[in-house]
């Protein structure tokens, strides 16, 4: 992977390596239960790829003031049944106990450092530049007793701290499998699709659905765009298809102090590209708690605009059919209610029966597909939520940043570390 060193490309055997993972978790709101376990379960490959190594994991849960933020001994638990091999936990983050924790590894050894996010610079130092990050006492102290340093903390590759990107100055920083995966085919839907490339937005985030559409479309990468759901409502307004007053206020209230600037890229992306935009043609609301079809004819309404329509699904199919790579990101529909379910299930088959290189781009939509336990009939399902949008909008990534900078510095001396 140009740019940035992976896993396959070293030997860390018994070396102590810092291993940054995002395993934050939904945790029962009482009882602190862990809801759905899948990132624990995504770093098990880079796990089982450093067993021979001492590792020393570093993860966050929730922020300070959260219902939900715990310490990580929970996290340690189920991840070592997942792994099926002890990980001991340690209550500090990088004071005296952590350590002498560390420098009493043996080879094979795991420990997992208490959450990050309880020591003030991780919460602190969010828009330091790489000088700052690389004074902080986390990077300096854990960086004293550490080899090497590898992130698959995907999801929050989009953030900046400590913890995140402040070891590659520090340490040499390697891309673990998640992190790899994830790299490559987001980077595969961003700069050499395979051809025609079809990239569906949907959801309740217009303003990162048209800053990712308007990227690929000004990067000439997207063939079709397909806005659905809130999206594609926002889209058939910026048309000039006026909603109905309580559909357009909410998608005022959604975006807030985002709407204007939001509503300029819709309506860019329509002079711009309308050649390459399927907007709805039909679509449903609800009335009386009934699923009732309307066509554009019919807009204004004053029921909400639940779904897409069947016409539009038909215009889909032949698109998503002929398609050589299909990025899919967000609902096209209020999905949770049964009736209105349809428009997003019929897309999620359709993308599941392609034979186009298939990506789905985190966040509710990546939920819904292991939900239905349909992961293995898509290319790539990313972890990854807001640092997926970030990085098909191609906005600055942090973690992806630095470790570029840290391959550029240590890519060199990995011989010399006794790592190649």
């Amino acid at each position: 992977m140009a740019g940035v060193l992976t896993l396959d490309m070293a030997r860390l055997t018994g070396k102590v390596v810092l291993v940054r993972v995002d395993i934050n978790s939904p945790l029962h709101p009482e009882t602190k239960v862990f809801l759905d376990d899948s990132r624990l379960r995504a770093i098990l490959p880079t796990l089982k790829r450093l067993a021979d190594s001492k590792i020393v994991l570093l993860a966050h849960q929730s922020r300070p003031g959260l219902e939900d933020f715990t310490n990580m001994s929970s996290h340690a638990d189920l991840l070592g049944r997942l792994l099926g091999r002890h990980i001991h936990f340690v209550p500090d983050v990088c004071g005296d106990v952590a350590l002498d924790e560390i420098r009493s590894m043996n080879q094979g050894d795991m420990i997992l450092l208490d959450n990050v996010r309880g020591w003030p610079e991780e919460n602190d130092l969010k828009k330091a530049d790489l000088d700052v990050l690389h004074d902080s006492e986390i990077v300096q102290r854990l960086s004293s007793v550490a080899d090497a340093y590898v992130t698959d903390a995907f999801a929050a590759a989009h953030r900046n701290s400590p913890s995140l990107s402040g070891f590659a100055r520090a340490l040499p920083c390697f891309a673990g499998k998640l992190m790899s995966t994830e790299i490559h085919a987001l980077s595969k839907a961003i700069k050499n699709p395979p051809k025609p490339y079809v990239a569906i937005l949907g959801g309740a985030k217009c303003d990162d659905s048209l800053r990712i559409a308007l990227n690929l479309l000004d990067q000439g990468v997207a063939d079709t765009v397909v806005p659905v759901g809130v999206v594609g409502n926002l889209m058939l307004w910026a048309s000039g298809h006026r909603l109905g007053q309580g559909n357009e206020d909410f998608i005022r209230n959604t975006l807030g102090d985002d709407f204007d600037s939001t509503f300029q890229d819709a309506t860019r992306c329509i002079e711009q590209y309308n050649d390459h935009l399927l907007l709805p043609v039909d679509l449903a609301v609800e009335v009386d708690n009934r699923r009732i079809a309307i066509s554009l004819d019919e807009l204004p309404v004053q029921n909400p605009i639940y779904d897409i329509g069947i016409s539009t699904l038909q215009s889909l199919h032949s698109v998503i059919r002929n398609a050589g790579c299909i990025l899919w990101n967000g609902p096209a529909s209020y999905f949770e209610k049964e009736q209105f379910a349809f428009g997003t299930i019929e897309i999620l088959n359709m993308i599941c029966e392609s034979k186009a290189f298939t990506i789905i781009g985190g966040g509710h939509t990546s939920a819904l597909v292991s939900q239905r336990k349909m992961g293995h009939m898509v290319d790539h399902n990313s972890t990854g939520g807001g640092a997926c949008l970030t990085m098909l909008a191609g906005d600055h990534m942090p973690v992806i940043s630095s470790l570029e900078l840290s391959a550029s510095l240590f890519e060199p001396q990995l011989d010399e570390l006794g790592m190649l």
